[in-house]
């Protein structure tokens, strides 16, 4: 097939953190460009200033971070329209002829607003392209395509809550459509120690490279009396994830990624071949392009959404590899061996390059000066060096000045191991976290946390996680939620009891693919704040249907108002209510791909919780009961 001109623009612009004090903008173009953003509101241009931090990560390749900074503030709640301008005519010229994909009908230009009073926001986290169900993520376009309509505002931001990619769970026709775009681009190879392969480069081709991964990934001998006694010197896994047979390995394939699930324009010339598989997997890799094929047309109305509402991010698991530092045996395994630390490194560096840094990119200076330094025209120079820099990274973590605040955390990164046993779940969030986190909301009247998993999980399936940790198999049942570790579930269920907790607290979660809503109140204290957990997943992922019916049934059941196992939960001092979704009162756990919208009245008395469904459904979460009625359910 004869490959069509790269588009100068790969991907984006995505409008990114955006405040009176201006707005960020992630794209990626194909050849070097000199990048200006001009801004106008009712149709008087704005005066402003542009930076324009650019990394090379390929020949055909050039990450740009934007940032806009008008003279004047910007005026929050109204609208203003942004256009990018190339210094090079040619390359202005070639923009404009790009740029009408990316408008809605009868726009000539993109548009945003500055959020200031939050009264809409959407959130969601796991999309994975090879799911059979549809994209979520083009709710989003369909909201913001009312308004151009004459409709309803647009939503205030997108908050995405984690699993924006799945570097270890990839499709065998998304790998081939990665190792194209590596080669079309010329993103950059790396050498590799103690792997079957010396380079990123020798995986193109490779026997392994497709459903055989795993043959690739690093093992160890196993380590414990028992195992030698019985296994000999049998070598296990270091990745826990059941789908690594084509877990990304490096930088190139990362970015690659991230390319082809935030954009359309590398699509066109993507193709699949199935006999490029062993025969054993090509049934499977039919079914897999199918889907994958799906995916790709819809990321049109994706990437026009992206480009017309504050986003932000957040990692997960899924980012970077499955059970990503769940306990101190597995950090001890992956990061002690050359390669794995390596491809967790890359994941790392791919979610900073895609996701993190336009974040806030102020907050980045010291890992920007090292990029820099890393990424060149001739290739990355001293990678190892980088990576390790982000390894120490501890400001993964940011905070959005609105009203109200909302408090982005990082539950990867800064863990609390456990001191019992490698082998038990870290918690999510260590002691001296939790402690800063604590004191950025005294003298708040309310926040917004985003938590990547649900702060208040669901009782019946922590207990089963709870049992197979017992047993030595945390790492089998993803025992990730935030009783799993003693500390840590102490220290944040007391920063809820604290006295100077704000008044009114939300947390929007997801991680777990299914979608529940729970309004939790103190016992024993007059003047509890009102908590309100909306966890929304999956943005493109959903449960396995029956298993999650009974899980929700055993969980009614079992953890019902006068079960006496409630005593036995580290929450027995706080009742928790569910939201049955539409009001279905056989049902707390809605399982379809959704987008989460969440609507805010100024006051944070009435919270609404809806589920915008990738079919088309729209759910709303009502809450069921007064304040002065008893409670139908309690946990």
């Amino acid at each position: 097939m004869t490959s069509s001109p790269l588009p100068l623009v790969i991907a984006g612009p995505v409008l990114r953190h955006t405040q009176q004090a201006g707005f960020t903008l992630w794209l990626v173009t194909s050849e070097p460009a000199d990048i200006d953003v001009s801004l106008h509101q009712a149709q008087q241009a704005q005066n402003s200033n542009t930076t324009d931090r650019v990394i090379q990560v390929g020949e055909k390749a050039f990450i740009h971070v934007l940032t806009c900074s008008p003279q004047s503030p910007l005026a929050a709640n109204t609208l203003y329209h942004y256009q990018l301008n190339f210094n090079h005519t040619e390359q202005q010229q070639r923009w404009q002829s790009e740029l009408p994909s990316l408008c809605y009908p009868g726009q000539n230009d993109l548009h945003f607003r500055v959020p200031a009073a939050l009264s809409n926001v959407l959130h969601g986290s796991c999309r994975k392209p090879h799911h059979p169900s549809e994209d979520s993520l083009v709710r989003v376009d369909e909201l913001i395509h009312q308004e151009c309509e004459g409709g309803a505002q647009r939503p205030d931001l997108l908050l995405m809550t984690g699993d924006q990619i799945y570097a270890d769970d990839v499709a065998g026709p998304m790998l081939q459509a990665i190792i194209q775009t590596i080669r079309r681009l010329g993103l950059f190879h790396e050498d590799l120690d103690e792997a079957i392969v010396d380079s990123t480069a020798q995986l193109d081709g490779h026997p392994y490279c497709y459903y055989h991964r795993q043959q690739i990934l690093p093992q160890v001998a196993t380590n414990t009396a028992l195992s030698k006694l019985f296994f000999g010197a049998k070598k296990k896994p270091v990745f826990t994830s059941v789908n690594a047979q084509n877990h990304l390995i490096g930088l190139a394939e990362v970015i690659a990624m991230y390319l082809l699930v935030w954009s359309q324009s590398l699509w066109a010339d993507i193709s699949f071949n199935a006999d490029e598989v062993d025969p054993d997997h090509q049934a499977l890799f039919d079914r897999e392009a199918d889907i994958i094929e799906q995916f790709s047309k819809s990321l049109g109305q994706v990437r026009r959404a992206l480009a017309h509402i504050p986003t932000y991010m957040i990692f997960d698991d899924h980012d970077v590899t499955d059970d990503w530092n769940l306990t101190h045996g597995w950090e001890q395994e992956v990061y002690g061996h050359p390669l794995s630390r390596r491809m967790v490194g890359n994941a790392l560096a791919g979610y900073w390059l895609c996701q993190g840094w336009a974040n806030q990119p102020d907050r980045f200076t010291a890992i920007e000066k090292l990029a820099n330094e890393n990424f060149t025209a001739q290739g990355m120079m001293n990678h190892p060096a980088f990576i390790d820099a982000l390894f120490d990274w501890e400001q993964w973590h940011y905070q959005l000045d609105t009203q109200p605040p909302v408090h982005v955390l990082d539950t990867r990164t800064r863990r609390w191991r456990s001191e019992s046993s490698l082998n038990k779940p870290s918690g999510l969030m260590d002691w001296e976290a939790l402690c800063e986190f604590q004191h950025q909301l005294i003298g708040q009247d309310a926040v917004i946390v985003v938590s990547a998993a649900p702060i208040y999980g669901v009782k019946f399936i922590e207990v089963i996680q709870k049992l197979f940790t017992l047993a030595g198999k945390a790492l089998t049942v993803d025992a990730e939620n935030w009783m799993a570790h003693k500390g840590t579930a102490s220290v944040i269920l007391n920063i809820f009891r604290h006295y100077k907790t704000p008044p009114h607290f939300i947390i929007l979660s997801g991680d777990v693919h299914y979608s529940f809503v729970y309004d939790v109140r103190l016992r024993f204290r007059r003047n509890s704040p009102e908590i309100t957990q909306f966890t929304c997943s999956g943005i493109k992922n959903t449960f396995p249907d029956t298993l999650i019916r009974w899980l929700d049934r055993f969980n009614q059941w079992f953890y019902s108002t006068r079960s006496p196992l409630n005593i036995f939960t580290r929450r027995r001092n706080m009742s928790v209510h569910d939201r049955h979704p539409d009001s279905n009162d056989s049902i707390a756990l809605l399982n379809q791909s959704a987008i989460g919208q969440m609507l805010i009245d100024p006051e944070i008395e009435n919270v609404r919780c809806i589920a915008l469904c990738s079919n088309g459904d729209t759910v709303e979460f009502p809450p069921e009961l007064s304040e002065d009625e008893t409670p139908a359910r309690e946990q």
